[in-house]
């Protein structure tokens, strides 16, 4: 468990978002579910963003909001990455009616993370997620029932979402950390091997490791284009590659997030169409390179306000928000592709 340590901590230390204490001003909204040991998916409150209720998956940066467009014939699946993160915390899995927790979800990683995909119906089911402790603790048997728990709630809520409210459109499967650590089962277990595949646009798995042999008939996106594949990523600075990368076995597979190329061909931050980082309503040009080497991305250092200070090699939490236009951008090609097969 201790090779996705690295991976998964950075995203609590890393200050692209707000930090946690601006969370608890919020938390005063999630009383509704008081007292809840297990989600209700007929509910909405057991959804951090849903197509029926406002939540900040619908918030659009200002830049944007000119040449926004609404299409409702599309959905995303989203699975959100760990914001369960207290140190010292004894439970393995967060409390699915923790006000604090879910104040913590909506306004960091479904406000700028699933905020990418809401030209279309966004989907984001709270989970009862395992602790983020789970990536790199020896007690593997407990680390194993807390992924077990977390992804035994995201089974039900696709379940209850394909059944009642997916009514044959296209689905789109996105994900970030933790969450892609349940993306990745669920592709395998509903897509790979199912005439469920051919509702597959894209699946957009970052921030893990996604091995190369992984799935069985999903394959890689090889171009902007494609469709019934998935993309993925991991972000780091250039030169840099962790240890516990060197030690995987098997490749992981890589998408290059300016040009959508699995090829090692190196894009300048000058071709990056725009971040959105702390400041959800500005968007930031020429922030962040991409170069596939190995098992992961490359970037030189990303320049931003205040980026003289960022020290760490790991860009973990800024894997989405570093190419946040280029995801946005992307979707819009690929579900235009989809329906012109």
């Amino acid at each position: 468990m201790r090779t996705l340590a690295t991976v998964a901590f950075v995203y609590i230390s890393l200050a692209f978002n707000a930090c946690s204490p601006s969370y608890s001003r919020y938390a005063g909204r999630y009383h509704g579910m008081t007292g809840a040991a297990v989600p209700e998916y007929a509910r909405l409150d057991y959804w951090a963003a849903h197509p029926f209720k406002k939540d900040p998956s619908d918030s659009i940066p200002a830049p944007l909001q000119k040449e926004y467009r609404y299409d409702s014939g599309v959905d995303v699946f989203f699975l959100h990455p760990t914001t369960f993160t207290d140190r010292g915390e004894e439970k393995w899995n967060a409390g699915i009616d923790d006000a604090l927790i879910n104040a913590k979800t909506d306004y960091s990683s479904i406000l700028y993370q699933a905020s990418i995909f809401n030209e279309y119906r966004v989907f984001a089911p709270r989970y009862r997620q395992a602790h983020i402790k789970s990536y790199f603790t020896t007690d593997t048997a407990s680390a194993i029932a807390a992924f077990e728990l977390a992804y035994r709630d995201i089974k039900t809520s696709f379940e209850y979402y394909l059944r009642y409210f997916n009514n044959g459109r296209p689905i789109v499967i996105a994900s970030h950390s933790q969450g892609t650590t349940h993306a990745m089962r669920l592709l395998k277990e509903y897509f790979d091997n199912s005439d469920l595949k051919q509702k597959l646009v894209a699946a957009y798995l970052v921030g893990m490791y996604v091995p190369e042999n992984y799935f069985s008939n999903l394959k890689i996106c090889r171009d902007s284009i494609q469709t019934n594949c998935y993309c993925a990523w991991r972000t780091y600075r250039i030169n840099y590659i962790p240890e516990f990368v060197k030690k995987e076995g098997i490749k992981s597979g890589v998408t290059n997030p300016i040009n959508w190329s699995i090829s090692a061909t190196k894009k300048s931050r000058r071709e990056n169409a725009g971040s959105v980082l702390r400041n959800f309503n500005r968007v930031y040009h020429n922030v962040a390179g991409a170069e596939i080497n190995g098992g992961v991305l490359w970037t030189p250092r990303p320049k931003f306000p205040g980026s003289i200070f960022l020290r760490t090699k790991n860009y973990h939490i800024g894997d989405l928000n570093l190419y946040y236009l280029n995801v946005r951008n992307n979707l819009r090609q690929r579900t235009g592709a989809y329906r012109n097969r």
